[in-house]
């Protein structure tokens, strides 16, 4: 290549390794149940697996297994994918033509063997084609390695990179891929505007570097195919390929399997090419001197090649008889071929790719391509070829058994009868010369001894808790006995001599303890105004998030079940007492009625006024008067009062447009009334009120429904001609109600009240709640957001509130921001007068603390809860709680914190609500919770059983919690309710000609009629009514002669005849008989037509290249136009989610700064200048005054400077004054003293200054990165009204409650996944306020959108639950709770109700054996006893168990006293440590907590960095030989247990290829000497991939450190991340160090976060949070170390007490 086209390539490659320490490591497939559509490039999949160190070169069946697995792990998570091979990419492998065959294999064997879409039609990823196939698939990243065979792909890569960021397709790497049971995590390199603009910039440069590399490839090409073939040319290779197969197909004209075929036709062609090669030396060499000659003839002469072909073809005979149980025994050569073979090799490799490349030459003849996935073994050729040369030569003769010998001799005598151009030898003997292929070594043979593996066979314990968990298996297990070394070395650990001083076994105050209290000491002054103010404004907030009045709770005692209240017959008659509060009640509902009735007719003008001169305000006016009145008798009269009005207006109205079009609102606002007063107050219509609906549907063209309601006989025909012509709406009014109604139908809303609710009548479902919490019963709640879920939880906090002041409700929230909702909501509710000392409301979360252990109402986070669950010494405050309530239990599917919310449903004994909008398998998660349940019903009979005498002597307040025990249902309910209350409408947004344009997106266009036929319409995905008449029409529309076309026509519909007032459930099921039609369209043979409707159903989408985001402020505008303010905008990047807020305001800056007159500025400022000398005028003034030297003349100068303040003052603000069309603020939703209230609040906040300039505009923003009070802020003027535009990330999806009237998703991202779309979308639509939400989707690819839509959420599965550190802390609950049988039954709950092995047998048992291998890990690092009791620093381990294994390995480090060793102070006696000594410290703990990797490829740039180091240095030498050993000590004790789980793989599984399902299993070849002798590795492979001992893995190499998960047994359900080890070095899938960024380090030597920013490449909001973390971990190990020694001046306690400080120093700065 040229060097300026190198340059470029440079250029290219720098732009893609500065993007790649910025890449988000993160979940590829979030919460889909199918992932987004994606693609995987088949070049950089193939090096990946080539690259691994696990794989033997040649070996192909081991290299297909581990794409398999790779591929099977996608699809297991949701993958949806295609791979692509580039025609191109071929070009890279010409140096190594073994890849090239490989390669070839490997797209035949996806294409063949397995339904994966594979791509090979594309010649390069410039193409036309390629560019216009990612504009149809839309796919969201493409998987690409960043670093090639050579330096030639690796540019070849980065073409594919640039041309992807281009088409908006981000990259995503295999490099530092890792998987878990649920997620694959990635490095996601996302496009931007930047990376497109440079594609677009330099696009004929990269267009000509690109032809010049393939160029360049071409011609490397070409001289390795005449170096080896001479003369002879690709196409002529081609042409002898084609006679050899011509030939083969004459002399097997059966057909054959393809590795018979592969064997005999490479064999030939590299025989007769070899013969060739020869001879073109020969002629060569005769003209050369004799020196070259000598060389010549060290080349392998043909006879020698015959022979090594010969051994290829027994080898081959053996892959066809031999099954993968006897292969995977085979002895492993660790010899390399001769030097002189090589070259031979390479010809062979590329008559190989020959071959297989014209496969399709075989088209018409039966070729089995079954097994393209083992055509070559090369180490089972090379354990031949030893056989032959060493063993066999000195005596060992060895049969080779019948069977083989036959299939060896037809291959060789095919292979005969193919080489054309000389004699080949005969079959036998094998080896006719003496030349050994394979080079001299000491030690050839590969050992497979099992001297290494530690001894097989579990510590004994004698521990309840074990027997009662893993009893059944215990007896199938190796146990060591008592003499074993291993046993008798677990004597107490010698610590080393400085921690003799230090209590290990101390107890520690735990993260409760440790979290800042808000509000301590109740007797300091200060803290009580403090403590007021927080009061105050939690009620303010609180009355923010709902307009509910506060409740006075008064205890009552514990209420009767329901059925258990008395019989009507034992209440003999009413009492005195009773029948003045009836008639008393009565006499108030008159009064009440009077009141009304006076209010209405003090209104009434001022409204019908209103009405006749703006009907749509004055109509507003009345439904405000409707909402507020409570009298029926009045709101009957206030509606015919509106539809007499209506009726008015629409006779004028008609009679003044004539034929032309008329306002059909008018129309809509009658039937509105129409239905009021048919459906609500029907029982008070007149005869006259009949007459008057019946005239207005008459005037409304509905003659049919005017004669069913009020039948007349004198209106003859030609007057209803008459009328219908000028005032009918034209069309039928089941058309007309679905059409132009849709958000106004009447749901179906029962109207009988129930006692327990005063606010409103619930719904039959919100019934079945109450009574759930009135018979302490527990429940699983599905139902969409904004359904009134919630009110079940506040019933069940009223109930226990009003019980006792003894009952605790705990609330578990996901989010600290839902925390503060919830909290704030229960303290504006309730009041009640408590006990001194307690509280009614509570919250616990990592930041603070807030009346814990005194509160009836505890708000918390999940590992918060779980914290006081499993503390041994919080069990008597646990045993108070009545009910807990989880909301948005959907996260128990989540990323990170799943496993606590399990843990949490397993542990808690009494009832609970588990609400979520969210769920896709709800029945299992009920079937899990109910066995969860019947396991405690059980516990607590036993329990009972044994401790009779214990309750008989108990006091009076603990009998009361048992009676509460007693009243509890073991049930659990699943309750289900699938409405909205309104309506959802989809809407797309595009860019033309400048402006934003919005599209209606019907629900259909997401459907194809592939998806259909497959699973019919998604439960979820509903209609509007409109959107039903759209898809009635279109149906009529393509298929004419539609049979049912009448049937379903609106008009005919059984739900809609002759009724007048449609209501939601009729619309609803219209929806459901259009659905099962079209599905009957799609099956029974009229998918064409089906095909039609749905394309008609599409909307007219345009993409626009340039950055969409750039025209965010005009969709803003937009959208205020249309009315659909206020709106959420999602975004999901930090950066982009304040870039958006400030464009928007900017935007009204410069609309309101051209409004402005010219000389406004130049005004305002001299107005302020003359207000500041008024005001210095008048303080002047108030000096005089005040010394009493008053005149009447100075009193008139003194109301003169009042009067001029004024008046500049008003001018002033008006000249500043913001345009209304200037702001989206609606400055009368809240008062200027409340709103200086919520912002006096952020002032010393980082964002405050920001928050408070945007929301002056009516804008805000809320993501993860601010703090609680900036959040607040934002969402209490959203929700008060006075802003109206908040941009945001996800942290709005879960439960918070801010309604809007629109959502708008403006960014697309992974996150953005099925389950945050309907979290998202579920915001749109006030309840109360819009009877319709709408979503808009704005640079979203449409197939996203579709897929968004028509996605099920997923369903809830396990993650792998058991850790260390947990065991450790349920094994502290177990021994040392204060209740010891309750603190074991909650341990055993833990352990026993995992929702991965719920109805998992296997599963279960590899639980079983994985909880015994951390105990065995635990006994002998010192943790616990071998009767399970705690020991050593257990509690410090189980305190950091965030951070396993560091944590582990901290320990290890303190115990070896290397920090002893580390923390010497700057002179003896001196309690202060050096920079140098604090910098190391920092280097260690940022090797062990808060790492974050960078892609390996990274180290190569040459960015120059300015104040960071950004790679981590690696540990000091003592710290990092300690973890070594560690690692090894770890390695061994996990490979044993690898070794004992083993038992439970399903073999037949582990014998066949993971996708495919190839197996190649088969009978045993018995027969052979040779076999036998072959295969003779019985030992040391039992936890080891049957495939992946084909390379020589043997059980020993688990103990080498980076082993491939792919290694071990895939069927056991575990891997080597279960184990808890800690390289100081993780080596990514091609063996390259991947280093830490060092941005802890670098903060603690600089304290710059912009340096972190520009040099270490971390966003601001997530580097804050991840120093946070940080110096949250300094501390807790600082406070833990400190309580557990009792020397005041211990150096390591002085030294990490000084680094806490000096850490929070430097980031309280900030």
């Amino acid at each position: 290549m040229e060097k300026k086209y190198t340059r470029f390539s440079e250029i290219m490659s720098n732009l893609i390794l500065e993007a790649m320490p910025k890449a988000d490591y993160s979940s590829l497939f979030n919460d889909f149940v199918e992932s987004e559509f994606f693609l995987i490039d088949g070049d950089s999949l193939l090096i990946t697996c080539v690259c691994e160190k696990s794989l033997e070169p040649g070996q192909s069946l081991h290299f297909f297994y581990k794409v398999e697995r790779y591929l099977l792990d996608v699809i297991s998570k949701g993958g949806q994918f295609a791979i692509v091979f580039f025609k191109d990419a071929e070009y890279a492998y010409f140096s190594v033509p073994e890849l090239l065959t490989l390669r070839t294999a490997l797209i035949l064997h996806l294409q063949k063997n397995t339904t994966i879409d594979v791509w090979t039609t594309f010649s390069n990823c410039l193409s036309e084609e390629w560019s216009i196939r990612l504009e149809q698939s839309c796919p969201y990243f493409l998987i690409l390695a960043d670093e090639g065979v050579n330096n030639l792909q690796t540019h070849f890569f980065n073409f594919v990179v640039i041309q992807a960021w281009a088409a908006k397709v981000n990259i995503v790497l295999f490099s530092g891929q890792m998987s878990d049971i649920l997620r694959l995590y990635a490095y996601f390199m996302q496009s931007s505007h930047e990376k497109q603009m440079f594609f677009k910039k330099y696009e004929r440069l990269i267009m000509i570097v690109y032809k010049s590399l393939i160029q360049h490839l071409k011609n490397c090409r070409d001289t390795a195919l005449t170096r080896l073939f001479g003369d002879l040319k690709f196409n002529d290779m081609e042409e002898e390929v084609c006679q050899t197969v011509c030939l083969l197909q004459q002399l097997w004209p059966e057909g054959s399997d393809i590795r018979r075929v592969f064997c005999v036709t490479s064999c030939s062609l590299f025989l007769e090419m070899y013969h060739c090669y020869l001879e073109n030396r020969e002629k060569g060499a005769s003209v050369e001197t004799s020196e070259v000659k000598q060389k010549t003839d060290n080349c392998l002469t043909l006879k020698d090649v015959e022979d090594f072909c010969k051994l290829h073809c027994l080898s081959v005979a053996f892959l066809l008889h031999l099954p993968l149980s006897q292969r995977a025994r085979s002895r492993f050569i660790t010899s390399r071929w001769i030097q002189d073979l090589k070259t031979v090799l390479k010809m062979k490799k590329w008559c190989e790719y020959f071959i297989l490349s014209n496969v399709d030459m075989f088209e018409s003849w039966s070729l089995n391509l079954l097994h393209l996935s083992d055509l070559s073994d090369e180490p089972l050729l090379k354990n031949i070829a030893f056989y032959y040369e060493n063993e066999n030569t000195k005596g060992l003769d060895l049969n080779v058994g019948d069977a083989i010998m036959k299939e060896y001799v037809c291959l060789w005598d095919t292979v005969s009868e193919l080489v054309r151009k000389f004699d080949v030898g005969e079959a036998i003997p094998l080896r006719t010369t003496k030349v050994h292929f394979l080079e001299k070594k000491p030690s050839p043979i590969k050992g497979s001894s099992q001297e290494m593996m530690p001894n097989l066979g579990f510590i004994p314990m004698s521990c309840n808790l074990v027997d009662e968990f893993a009893g059944d298996i215990l007896k199938d297990l190796p146990f060591l006995k008592s003499d074993d070394p291993i046993v008798t070395s677990l004597v107490k650990h010698k610590e080393f001599d400085d921690l003799v001083h230090w209590h290990s076994h101390r107890p520690l105050s735990d993260d409760y303890d440790r979290t800042r209290a808000n509000f301590e000491d109740k007797r300091d002054p200060s803290c009580l105004r403090a403590l007021q103010k927080y009061h105050v404004f939690q009620r303010f907030y609180g009355r923010s998030l709902e307009s509910v009045t506060s409740k006075v709770i008064t205890t009552q005692g514990p209420m009767p079940k329901k059925g258990c209240v008395k019989s009507k017959s034992t209440k003999a008659r009413e009492t005195k007492a009773e029948i003045i509060r009836r008639e008393n009640k009565k006499r108030l509902i008159v009064e009440e009625e009077q009141k009304e009735e006076q209010k209405w007719n003090a209104l009434s003008f001022s409204i019908e006024e209103e009405m006749r001169k703006n009907l749509n305000s004055g109509m507003k006016k009345l439904e405000e008067f409707l909402k507020s009145c409570k009298s029926s008798s009045v709101k009957a009269q206030v509606e015919r009062v509106g539809l007499q009005t209506c009726l008015k207006a629409w006779k004028d109205h008609c009679r003044a447009e004539g034929e032309t079009t008329k306002d059909l609102s008018i129309a809509v606002n009658m039937m509105k009334r129409i239905h009021s007063l048919l459906d609500k107050h029907s029982e008070l219509l007149q005869e006259a009120d009949q007459k008057l609906i019946a005239r207005c549907l008459m005037y409304l063209g509905f003659y049919e429904l005017a004669d069913s309601l009020y039948p007349t006989q004198d209106a003859t025909d030609d007057i209803k001609t008459k009328k219908k012509n000028k005032y009918s709406v034209g069309i039928g009014p089941a058309r007309f109600q679905l059409q132009y109604m849709g958000q106004y139908l009447l749901r179906e809303e029962r109207k009988d009240p129930d006692p327990r609710v005063q606010d409103f009548i619930p719904d039959t479902w919100q019934r079945e709640l109450l009574d759930v919490v009135d018979n302490y019963e527990s429940a699983v709640i599905v139902a969409p957001t904004s359904s009134g879920k919630t009110y079940a939880s506040y019933y069940c906090m009223e109930k226990v509130l009003k019980e006792s002041d003894e009952g605790v409700v705990v609330y578990v929230a996901p989010t600290k921001a839902l925390v503060n909702q919830v909290a704030a909501t229960v303290e504006n509710r309730y009041t009640k007068n408590m006990p001194a000392g307690a509280s009614l409301c509570g919250v616990f979360t990592r930041e603070y603390r807030h009346e814990v252990l005194n509160c009836q109402v505890l708000i918390t986070v999940p590992a918060c809860f779980e914290i006081l669950l499993l503390s041994p010494h919080r069990q008597n405050w646990v045993k108070r709680i009545r009910y807990v309530i989880f909301d948005e239990v959907h996260c128990l599917g989540g990323e990170i914190g799943a496993e606590v919310w399990e843990h949490l449903l397993v542990m808690i004994r009494c009832p609970f609500l588990a609400l979520s909008a969210t769920i896709s398998n709800p029945q299992h998660l009920t079937e899990w919770l109910q066995s969860v349940k019947r396991y405690w019903k059980q516990v607590d009979s036993t329990m009972e059983k044994s401790s009779v005498s214990k309750r008989n002597a108990a006091s009076r307040g603990s009998y009361h919690k048992d009676r509460a025990q007693a009243r509890q249902s073991y049930k659990v309910r699943l309750v289900l309710y699938e409405e909205r209350y309104n309506d959802l409408e989809k809407y797309l947004c595009s860019v033309r000609q400048g402006d934003v344009c919005f599209g209606h997106f019907h629900p259909c266009a997401a459907l194809t009629t592939d998806h259909i036929e497959k699973y019919g319409f998604p439960s979820d995905l509903t209609f509007s009514p409109r959107e039903s008449i759209q898809l009635y029409d279109t149906m009529c529309q393509v298929w004419k002669s539609w049979p049912q076309a009448q049937n379903l026509c609106p008009e005919n519909f059984t739900q809609f005849k002759n009724k007048i007032v449609i209501k939601k459930p009729d619309a609803r099921k219209y929806e459901e008989s259009l659905k099962e039609e079209f599905t009957n369209w799609v099956k029974n043979g009229n998918e064409e037509e089906a095909r039609m409707v749905l394309k008609k159903l599409s909307p007219d989408y345009h993409d626009h290249s340039e950055r969409m985001l750039d025209f965010f402020p005009l969709l803003v505008e937009k959208l205020r136009e249309m009315d659909k303010l206020p709106a959420l905008f999602f975004l999901f990047k930090l950066g982009t989610v304040e870039e958006c807020a400030e464009n928007a305001y900017e935007f009204l800056e410069a609309k309101q700064e051209e409004k402005r007159p010219p000389k406004a500025d130049k005004e305002a400022h001299i107005m302020a200048n003359k207000l500041r000398k008024v005001k210095k005028s008048l303080e002047k003034q108030k000096i005089i005054d005040e010394k009493g030297q008053k005149s009447s003349r100075r009193l008139d100068q003194s109301i003169m400077y009042e009067a001029e303040h004024d008046h500049l003052l008003k001018s002033l603000e008006k000249n500043l004054e913001i345009p209304k069309d200037c702001t989206y603020a609606d400055q009368k939703a809240i008062d200027e003293e409340s709103l200086q209230m919520v912002f006096r609040r952020v002032k010393y906040e980082r964002k405050g200054g920001t928050l408070k300039r945007l929301a002056r505009r009516g804008i805000g923003y809320h993501h993860s990165s601010m703090s609680a009070k900036e959040k607040q802020l934002v969402e209490i003027l959203f929700r008060k009204g006075f802003i109206r535009v908040v941009t945001a990330t996800g942290t709005l999806a879960l439960g918070i409650n801010m309604p809007c009237k629109s959502v708008v998703f403006a960014q697309n991202s992974v996150y953005l996944d099925a389950l945050n779309y309907r979290q998202m979308s579920g915001r749109a639509g006030r309840r109360g306020q819009d009877l319709l939400g709408d979503v808009y989707f704005f640079d979203i690819p449409l197939p996203k959108v579709g897929k968004l839509i028509k996605s099920k959420v997923p369903e809830l599965r396990g993650q792998f639950p058991l850790s260390i550190s947990l065991i450790l802390r349920l094994m502290l609950l177990a021994t040392k709770a204060d209740d010891l049988e309750d603190g074991k039954a909650k341990a055993l709950s833990v352990l026993k109700h995992s929702l991965l092995s719920f109805k998992q047998p296997r599963a279960t048992d590899m639980l079983k054996l994985y909880f015994l291998y951390s105990l065995q890990f635990l006994v002998k690092e010192g943790y616990i006893d071998q009767e399970g009791n705690p020991t050593g620093f257990a509690g410090l381990v189980s305190h950091l168990h965030y951070h396993e294994p560091s944590n582990l390995v901290f320990v290890s480090f303190l115990v070896k006293g290397l920090f002893h060793k580390l923390c010497q102070p700057t002179s003896k006696g001196s309690k202060r440590f050096s920079e140098d000594v604090m910098e190391k410290l920092v280097l260690v703990l940022a090797n062990l907590f808060g790492r974050k990797y960078i892609p390996a490829k990274f180290y190569e740039v040459n960015s120059k960095f300015y104040q960071s180091k950004v790679f981590l240095d690696d540990l000091p030498a003592d710290f990092s030989d300690a973890l070594l050993e560690y690692n090894r000590q770890v390695t061994e004790d996990f490979a044993s247990f690898l070794l004992i789980v083993s038992r439970l793989a399903d073999m037949k599984q582990e014998y066949q290829l993971p996708l495919s399902k190839i197996e190649f299993t088969g009978k045993e070849c018995e027969d052979s000497p040779l076999v036998s002798h072959l295969m003779n590795c019985k030992e040391g492979r039992v936890a080891v991939s049957p495939f992946a001992c084909l390379s020589g893995n043997f059980d020993v190499d688990l103990l080498s450190p980076g082993v491939p998960d792919n290694v071990i047994l895939h069927t056991i359900g575990i891997d080597h991340r279960q184990a808890p080890v800690l390289w100081p070095h993780r080596l990514d899938s091609q063996g390259r160090k991947m280093p830490l960024n060092a941005y802890a380090l670098d903060f603690y030597k600089h304290g710059s976060l912009t340096g972190l920013v520009q040099d270490n490449r971390i966003h601001p909001g997530e580097v804050y949070y991840l120093l946070k973390d940080f110096s949250l971990t300094i501390k807790t190990i600082s406070v833990s170390l400190r309580e557990l020694c009792e020397n005041e001046e211990d150096n390591v306690v002085l030294a990490f007490e000084q680094l806490s400080t000096s850490f929070q120093e430097k980031f309280d700065l900030v």
